[in-house]
């Protein structure tokens, strides 16, 4: 399964469009935004991909309670199972204790890709580009036997995404 995953968008309506599409033109069959959404919009933008998705609540989404019964919004953190492959979602890396099989968190904007004793820790970065004049995104691939991860990059005002891979064996 296909799993795009996105972080940090900060109200920022376009970059987060342009990463939802990115992310649906590459396969993607589901959703995951690991918090900061900020806006109602970008909750209306993962509804209307036409995937299933999920997304937590950041540290400054406090404005999107109203919207809670709405979207699928869920607290940290959140532990869910999809493909056969146990998950914890998060915003704050406060819970970074291996108790799930991918772990999945924002907060820091920075692409994260380690894999320690069989756990995969997971922050796809920011789609925002405060930080840095690019956009990050990501996709992990499951299977059997693999959990397959590409990172992509795009700079602001470029509609290439750079990528990058990495591959790790599942126990």
């Amino acid at each position: 399964m296909k799993i795009g995953l996105l972080s940090d968008t900060h109200s920022k309506k376009g970059r987060s469009q342009k990463i939802i599409d990115h992310l649906v033109a590459q396969g993607a069959e589901f959703l995951i935004h690991a918090g900061d959404i900020v806006k109602p919009e970008i909750l209306e933008q993962l509804k209307n991909s036409g995937l299933r998705y999920v997304a937590v609540y950041g540290n400054n989404d406090a404005s999107l309670i109203e919207y809670h019964d709405r979207f699928n919004l869920v607290q940290e953190p959140h532990y869910f199972k999809l493909a056969g492959v146990n998950f914890k979602l998060m915003h704050l890396p406060f819970y970074m204790n291996a108790d799930a099989e991918v772990i999945i968190f924002g907060h820091t904007h920075v692409f994260e890709c380690d894999f320690k004793n069989r756990t995969l820790f997971l922050n796809p970065g920011e789609a925002c580009a405060r930080d840095k004049p690019f956009s990050n995104c990501a996709m992990l691939e499951t299977s059997d036997t693999n959990l397959t991860v590409t990172h992509y990059s795009r700079a602001v005002g470029s509609d290439i995404f750079e990528e990058r891979h990495y591959s790790f064996e599942r126990s």
